[in-house]
Formats: structure tokens, C-alpha cells, sequence
């Protein structure tokens, strides 16, 4: 089922009960397998071959030129294996002369949106990329990994089977096998929003209270809970109200 909007290359190889959709761009020395689907707007260049039952969402660009400026238009390759998905923009790369010249992905892995993999890295089996999760080039990721949103991934970096890195990590080593690894975070409170609170309309009367309960939840000695009792005791107004409703309501603690 091909789209009359859709550009297929007469030199690509399509197989058995593929669907390519509205305005799909499929270039020469494409191999795509059988049951592989193409929702719509999506650009494969080869020399790229895909196998069998692999979904393609809207935007994805698939087998490009490398993003290296060493690159001189040489033949380099993509591979993908089996019953992968990739989601909005995600983008995938050929490989390079210098590493190897080929890109590979294997089966059973779920790519979100904006997730990027950069030239000749090598990916295995049930493998998670996160939202906008990036590999540079020439990085293994091994089976059952996962890959938090908004990491980066240091060239010629490993992340080991079954280990999951958290989101808005930077890596710039290996990360074991099994391990849970995340960058150092340092995410702090500094007070009311008082700029955003007097543009939409808060009295000063009402940025006070706020900025009173911030002063004891923030800068007085107190844990959260002594804190949220002295509030409490010293302050009562539906917008400080609403502080303290969040506070008891959140499941996983609040920044302070």
C-alpha cells in the first residue's frame, strides 16, 4: 500500500504488505522487509536495509548522511533488524569511513520522539531511547538498556545490558551492566516566581504571603514538616493555602 503522494525510488526494494504513507520519501538502495510501516513524512536514504514488522512514525528521517564533517559522500551503511519503532523525528544515521562505515540497530527496540543515533554506533535487542535521548557517534548500547530522555551519550561510549541511565544525564564513560546511573544534580528552590506572580495580577499583599511562607520553608532551619506547621500557624490565605496543598499531596517530596 503505497500513497500516491509518496516518493518510492524505482532502485529501492520494498517486501510483502508494506505501507508507505502520505508523502514518504524512499530513496535508492533501500531494502525494506516485509510488514514494515511508514505512517507518513518520513525520509529513508540508502544504502539502508530494514527487516521485517518495523514501525516508522511521522517526521522520522532514516539513513541520512552522517552529522560529521569528516564526511566525503563515501558508501556507508544502515542496518536495521526486526520490530523496532521509531517515533516523531526520530533520526538515524549512516556510518562513517573512519568507524567502520556502518550503522546498526537490531531488534524489539522503541525509539521516541526526537531520539537520535549518531554514525557506526552499534545497538542490540529491547533497547529503550527516551524522548530526545542522543548518541553520538560510534556508541554501543547492549541489549535490554535503556536510555533516559534528554541524555547524551559521549562517542565511543558503552552503555552495558540492562542498564538504565536516567534522564538529563551527560556520559562520558561506560556505565555498567545492570547499574541505574545518573548525572549529579544539584536542582534547588530560590524562592517565589515574584515577576510572573505581578504580571498576572497577584496583589503585593498576596506575594508577601507567599514570599513569607517560601522564607520558612526555604531559609528557616526546619524540615519540611516543622515547616508546613509553622505556615500554618503564622499565615493564613488561599494562596498560601495552595502551597501547602501541594506540599501534602506530592507522592515523591517536593525541591527545596
Amino acid at each position: 500500500m503505497i500513497h500516491p503522494t509518496a516518493i518510492v525510488s524505482p532502485e529501492a526494494e520494498v517486501g510483502a504488505n508494506v505501507t508507505i504513507g502520505p508523502y514518504c520519501c524512499i530513496g535508492d538502495r533501500v531494502e525494506i522487509g516485509n510488514g514494515c510501516r511508514f505512517e507518513s513524512h518520513v525520509i529513508v536514504e540508502g544504502p539502508t536495509t530494514i527487516g521485517e514488522d518495523n514501525q516508522f512514525y511521522p517526521f522520522g528521517t532514516i539513513g541520512l548522511q552522517p552529522q560529521d564533517l569528516k564526511f566525503k559522500g563515501e558508501e556507508t551503511y544502515l542496518t536495521i533488524g526486526n520490530h523496532n519503532i521509531f517515533r516523531e523525528y526520530a533520526n538515524i544515521h549512516r556510518g562513517t569511513k573512519g568507524g567502520g562505515g556502518h550503522t546498526r540497530i537490531g531488534d524489539h527496540n522503541f525509539f521516541m520522539a526526537y531520539a537520535h543515533v549518531g554514525h557506526d554506533s552499534v545497538l542490540g535487542n529491547h533497547i529503550i531511547m527516551a524522548n530526545a535521548a542522543t548518541l553520538a557517534g560510534h556508541v554501543t548500547i547492549e541489549d535490554y538498556a535503556t536510555v533516559g530522555a534528554f541524555s547524551g551519550v559521549h562517542q565511543y561510549c558503552r552503555v552495558g545490558a540492562h542498564g538504565y541511565v536516567g534522564g538529563y544525564s551527560v556520559i562520558t564513560k561506560d556505565v555498567l551492566p545492570y547499574s541505574k546511573t545518573v548525572s549529579e544534580r544539584n536542582t534547588q528552590a530560590y524562592g517565589p516566581n515574584t515577576i510572573g506572580l505581578e504580571r498576572k495580577g497577584f496583589s503585593p499583599g498576596q506575594i508577601q504571603n507567599i514570599k513569607a511562607a517560601f522564607r520558612l520553608l526555604l531559609q528557616s532551619r526546619l524540615n519540611t514538616t516543622q515547616a508546613v506547621e509553622a505556615i500554618k500557624a503564622k499565615l493564613q490565605s488561599p494562596e498560601v493555602q495552595v502551597i501547602l496543598d501541594f506540599i501534602e499531596t506530592a507522592d515523591r517530596g517536593v525541591i527545596k
